[in-house]
């Protein structure tokens, strides 16, 4: 279930094994993005994720973006 979380939930989930996914195109991704981030851009998501993530373990998505 999506839900908005805090800076304190997600270093505790990223501790706990979090996978980390960055929704920003891949040229994006590569200027910068968290350590250990997946690059699965917003486009590709609903396509590419049940092939990319684990269903077992929790999902932090984000975006960057410094516009």
């Amino acid at each position: 279930m999506p839900r908005e979380i805090d800076r304190v939930e997600v270093q505790r989930l990223m501790e706990a094994g979090a996978q980390v996914v960055e929704v920003l195109p891949p040229a994006e991704f590569e200027e910068e993005h968290l350590p250990g981030a997946i690059s699965l851009p917003l486009r590709r998501i609903e396509s590419q994720a049940r092939d990319r993530l684990d269903a077992t373990k929790p999902v932090i998505v984000y975006c960057f973006d410094s516009a």
